[in-house]
């Protein structure tokens, strides 16, 4: 037994020695590896975290806001909070929960009323359920759920709903208890959503630049200047600090308000879906400064055929547009002496074949037109025999003479892709002539609808050519820095009194008897003067089968306030009552709101004065009904004794009933009795009808009605 107990003992020590011996190897390797960390190496270490402490860091600096004229937020960085639980948290036991859940319920049904404070109850403990289930399987072959944060609405909280949230008696426990936590994430936001939203333009996925619109053109200033911080050594981790600090971006005010946007998306979006449009833009702008107070561009969804969302800026890309360009080729030949009589009539007629080219036509014909009469009926032969005359033996002077006045000259707008117009080559020995007779009314030319708009401004100006402005101020922690002063591409384009006879003519095309535009432009309310377009669509050098629609001009008539021009492709009819009833839809909108000043109401109607037809200005009559028992039962269920009754509207003896003034059930009993088809938009009283009184209409015929509230 003795020996035994000494044959264990020896093996016990043995056992003893080999542990004891492997701990001292182990103490030696790591002696070892201290020393050589220190010492042998504490030159390449030291190396490294000098690397580390030396290096430079560029923090990021707050993007600067867009503002809309008024100082209301386009565009502006905000914090999202995403609400989370903690369903593991060691706080969150069932007699806790049991105890504030009926409470929490209800604060969340109050905050969130999709679901009643039941919906909640029940919600949260079967969530809960689940995932406690999962963190913590029966079945021990299955791994165990490591992600049991919970998402407690799918949608990101404001900062003024996440501090109401972190209000609830519950969540204002510490996290180990109610397991309530949040993730900050900064977003740049546009407060108004898909308004302007292409203007505005887009950042990229690290939200430090623009990659579109104003953000990118405007990248510069709005993203402001980086911060530089070093790494300083702390007594347990190494941590940065800012040495100099971030320059926030400036806040760029721009000339964009709210409420026209709104109005011109509206009314836009409105004639699209009426008219089929593949896309459609409008800008809106102030005739003295040039400011650009609204503009849309809305194309077809792809995801819905029936919904129009923003499109690309159609508004500065170039586009052949038709016979709104016989106005800028009208200015060209009134300031050349071309056209020093606005009464003198040209020899037009039906064709005109010229220098070789294919004939040009004019649907309506007439053997003479006067200048005046050319603007106001379209006409392609008496603009291209007005531009002929003086370039026919020079044609790229036509160009040079454009060019001269400004033209071509780009706006340095803000808007990316912003381009310039073009005009296809015409030299003599190439057949130009035959492309001058052409560009002159707008074929052989692509030109951006914004250049276009203000060629037009400056006629509603008095002939001063203000460059269009989009933005007008920046800012820096609400102190002023820079103003952005209006400017002007030519202090005068044209003459004043060229710009009057212009205007004149802009106002035959819509109020005159053989004007494209009269039937759908007229208003009784506000007197506007423009110009309509048509050109085809080019597809692949070719004419396609779809048309650009074009409509533009400026309004009040008397006292240009705004210009404004519209273009949609694809619309199902003519470019007055497309485009056209787009800019007059925005303009009545602006005079309901009162956003046209002393603009007053009138009605237009020529009359008889010694002997000469002039066209007076005077106030509409609303007549509330033709039907004297409605009269009658009024006057008695309110017990009226002493009541004023408008006289009723004249009758019209023959042709198209007069229906302005009346409501639309006794509109449309006449309308319909005499043999018409009646559409009409608006609600209220007729104030407008497409089809003036006592003009002859064959029976089927569609007539369109104008409604408003009185």
């Amino acid at each position: 037994m003795t020996k035994t107990k000494q044959n264990n003992k020896r093996h016990i020590l043995w056992r003893y020695a080999l542990v004891v011996g492997m701990m001292l190897l182990f103490s030696f390797w790591i002696i070892w590896n201290m020393f050589k960390l220190t010492v042998v190496q504490a030159p390449l270490w030291n190396k490294k975290a000098h690397t580390v402490l030396d290096s430079t860091i560029y923090t990021p600096p707050e993007r600067g806001r867009l503002l809309a004229d008024n100082g209301t937020e386009l565009a502006a960085n905000l914090e999202f909070y995403v609400a989370r639980i903690d369903w593991l948290a060691d706080g969150i036991v069932d007699d806790t929960l049991k105890k504030y859940i009926g409470p929490l319920c209800d604060s969340l049904a109050a905050f969130d009323p999709s679901l009643t404070a039941a919906q909640w109850r029940t919600k949260l403990m079967t969530d809960r359920k689940a995932i406690l289930d999962a963190a913590r399987p029966k079945d021990k072959s299955q791994k165990p759920r490591r992600n049991h944060a919970y998402r407690l609405f799918p949608q990101m909280l404001t900062h003024r709903e996440y501090k109401r949230l972190r209000s609830f008696p519950f969540f204002r426990k510490p996290i180990n208890e109610s397991g309530f936590y949040s993730e900050k994430i900064p977003r740049r936001t546009k407060p108004y959503g898909s308004m302007a939203a292409r203007s505005i333009g887009n950042l990229d996925s690290t939200r430090s630049h623009g990659i579109s619109g104003l953000e990118r053109a405007l990248d510069t200033l709005l993203y402001g200047k980086p911060g530089i911080a070093h790494y300083l050594q702390l007594t347990n981790a190494i941590a940065p600090v800012e040495i100099v600090p971030a320059v926030k971006g400036y806040d760029i005010t721009t000339t964009i308000n709210v409420q026209l946007q709104d109005i011109v998306e509206h009314e836009l979006n409105a004639m699209c879906v009426e008219t089929g449009a593949e896309w459609g833009t409008c800008v809106l702008m102030e005739v003295a400064t040039g400011d650009i107070k609204a503009i849309s561009n809305l194309k077809r969804s792809e995801d819905n055929p029936d919904e129009y969302v923003e499109g690309i800026n159609y508004a500065v890309l170039g586009y052949e547009p038709g016979s709104v360009v016989k106005t800028i080729s009208m200015m060209v030949a009134l300031e050349d002496g071309i056209v020093t009589d606005i009464e003198k009539p040209w020899q037009t007629g039906s064709s005109w074949a010229y220098a070789g080219g294919n004939p040009i036509t004019d649907s309506h014909g007439g053997a003479t037109r006067t200048a005046r009469q050319i603007i106001e009926t379209s006409s392609n032969i008496g603009m291209a025999k007005i531009i002929t005359q003086k370039y026919g033996a020079n044609p790229p002077g036509f160009k040079a003479r454009l060019e001269q006045m400004g033209f071509f000259e780009p706006f340095h707008l803000g808007i990316a892709g912003e381009e310039t117009p073009q005009f296809s080559k015409a030299d003599v020995k190439d057949g130009g002539r035959v492309v001058l007779s052409r560009q002159a009314y707008g074929y052989g030319t692509r030109i951006p609808p914004l250049c276009t708009l203000a060629m037009y401004n400056a006629i509603a100006n008095d002939g001063k050519y203000v460059r269009p402005r989009l933005f007008k101020k920046l800012s820096r922690a609400g102190e002023p820095d820079s103003i952005i002063p209006v400017t002007y591409i030519r202090k005068q384009v044209c003459s004043p009194e060229n710009a009057r006879k212009l205007r004149l003519m802009l106002h035959d095309v819509v109020w005159g008897s053989h004007g494209t535009a009269r039937h759908w432009v007229q208003d009784s309310m506000v007197e506007i003067a423009g110009k309509t377009g048509t050109a085809f669509e080019v597809i692949n050098g070719k004419y396609g089968a779809r048309k650009r629609l074009a409509f533009c001009g400026f309004f009040p008539y008397e006292k240009p306030k705004y210009s404004c021009i519209v273009l949609m492709l694809g619309a199902d009819r003519g470019a007055g009552a497309s485009s056209g009833m787009v800019l007059k839809n925005i303009a009545r909108k602006m005079y309901a709101h009162g956003l046209l000043g002393s603009a007053p109401d009138y009605a237009s109607v020529k009359t008889k004065k010694n002997a000469k037809t002039e066209e007076v200005k005077t106030h509409p009559t609303l007549y509330a009904s033709l039907n004297d028992k409605k009269y009658k039962r009024v006057q008695h269920d309110l017990g009226l004794k002493d009541t004023h009754r408008y006289a009723r509207p004249e009758k019209v003896t023959s042709g198209v009933p007069k229906v302005i003034g009346l409501d639309i059930r006794d509109a449309i009993r006449l309308l319909e009795g005499a043999g018409l088809k009646v559409n009409f938009t608006g609600s209220g009283m007729v104030v407008a009808q497409s089809l003036s009184p006592g003009s002859h209409f064959t029976r089927g015929e569609r007539i369109n009605l104008r409604l408003k509230n009185s």
